[in-house]
């Protein structure tokens, strides 16, 4: 909403030629906003400096479960800790439709002149190697109009998406034939976002640092249509520290021959890593999302709290419930 309101504050009628030309950028910006090019990938235009902080959906898993446990013992450091914070919201198969959904959720995070991060995980065969988050679209075509539909219900509000976390890691337990169509789905995702999102940052997810070489995903990355958006994402759900992450980046950027941004998710990666991905014991929050210094900004993509599955400390809630005993074993680091 700032980008709207700076419009309406310069008046009509006579004006200096530095105002004439604010005016002039300023409707280029609302009426038909094109991308800028930097270091040989595409970028966006700046959706930080359109917004003032990023958007904390009141909705989310912990929000939600604070607002219906008041009295819970646990509530009030789940909220201060965790509820209170911005925090991705995730998109799949959305019961009133990816459209307005998605729509919804930019246009509430807009109205506060807040900056949303958005998740797209939908992709057909999503979570082969893990299998605790399966399912996704039910075919190429299905995917093709599901994320064209999400990229044009996001239009020109201010965003981050990350696109398709693991979808670039787990060829693994993939078929020839799975790969070919997976990285053409995600090149038509990264198009999509290009030309329907002009104000939106967008990410394909590379995974974390210790799962694909950096040339090996280099290589996935410029397949996947990286070139066409902001860059990629790194350590979506997982706990390796930022630091290893920033190394695993620039040796992908080096691996690339450019200098794409990159976003790391530090939701849980306060203690680093044991090795285990799947509600190990012993992780901590990391810190708060915020503007980055290598990277281009530190997320809370993974919910914090929110299981990885039916294992580890919490064998029997499912994938992607939120769990308060797991939210606090976050914030206490046990």
């Amino acid at each position: 909403m700032r980008w709207k309101a700076l419009l309406k504050t310069i008046p009509p009628g006579t004006a200096s030629l530095k105002t004439v030309t604010l005016r002039t950028a300023l409707i280029c910006l609302l009426v038909a906003p094109v991308p800028l090019l930097a270091a040989g990938t595409a970028a966006a235009a700046d959706p930080v400096s359109l917004t003032s902080g990023f958007y904390s959906n009141p909705d989310s898993g912990p929000a939600v479960w604070v607002r219906t446990n008041p009295s819970d013992s646990r509530a009030a450091r789940i909220q201060s800790a965790i509820a209170s914070q911005p925090i991705a919201r995730w998109f799949a198969n959305e019961s009133a439709g990816i459209g307005p959904a998605v729509s919804s959720y930019v246009g509430a995070a807009d109205s506060h002149d807040k900056l949303p991060v958005l998740v797209a995980y939908d992709i057909p065969g999503r979570d082969a190697c893990g299998g605790e988050s399966s399912g996704g679209a039910g075919s190429v075509a299905a995917y093709r109009t599901w994320i064209s539909t999400f990229a044009a219900a996001v239009g020109t509000h201010p965003a981050v998406v990350v696109i398709e976390p693991d979808a670039l890691s787990d060829f693994s337990c993939l078929t020839s034939a799975q790969i070919s169509d997976r990285l053409a789905m995600l090149s038509y995702a990264t198009q999509m976002f290009q030309q329907k999102a002009p104000n939106t940052w967008a990410y394909l997810d590379a995974g974390h640092t210790n799962w694909v070489d950096p040339a090996t995903m280099a290589s996935r990355l410029r397949s996947a249509g990286v070139a066409n958006i902001r860059g990629f994402s790194l350590n979506v759900s997982n706990f390796y520290t930022t630091p290893s992450s920033e190394t695993y980046g620039k040796s992908i950027n080096s691996a690339l021959g450019n200098t794409s941004h990159f976003v790391v998710d530090t939701s849980r990666n306060g203690n680093g890593s044991n090795g285990e991905w799947c509600n190990p014991a012993g992780r901590k929050l990391g810190v708060t999302p915020r503007v980055g210094g290598a990277e281009d900004l530190l997320l809370w993509v993974k919910t914090p709290g929110n299981s990885d599955g039916q294992c580890g400390v919490a064998p029997t809630v499912p994938a992607g419930q939120f769990s308060p005993d797991l939210a606090v074993r976050l914030i206490d680091g046990t």
